[in-house]
């Protein structure tokens, strides 16, 4: 299982893989988180200026030892426009990793969001100082 700084409260972004119990080598796990998180860091909210990675969307990442991914993440506000679109497009984001099987996406509003999960980088894109 991976965290994003949002569940572990961290104030940096990088995931830190837990590769304990997993079949797959701590190397291309490496490989597989860095590639997940550019990955996020490429889908944006069209309404805000910043990533889904840096706005503290992300709430879980766990790469299975089959190299699915099943990724828990939430929106800046339930009603969101691009509520029904976004977990498709970091689906799709996620899918392309060169070595992923597949991802699945759940939506989840507990804890709810707020500004605190951002980090520093989103922080300054939306002058929120």
């Amino acid at each position: 299982m991976t965290d994003t700084p949002a569940a572990t409260g961290a104030t940096t972004p990088p995931l830190n893989a837990q590769v304990s119990a997993s079949a797959i080598p701590p190397e291309e796990m490496d490989r597989l988180t860095d590639g997940i998180v550019a990955a996020l860091k490429s889908v944006y909210d069209p309404e805000i200026p910043a990533d889904i990675y840096e706005l503290g969307l992300i709430y879980r990442v766990d790469i299975a030892d089959d190299r699915n991914v099943a990724i828990d993440m939430t929106l800046t506000a339930p009603g969101c426009p691009v509520a029904g679109e976004m977990p498709g497009w970091v689906e799709n984001a996620v899918s392309a990793v060169p070595g992923i099987a597949g991802c699945s996406v759940t939506m989840v509003f507990d804890p709810p969001w707020d500004q605190s999960r951002m980090s520093d980088e989103a922080r300054i894109a939306l002058d929120m100082w």
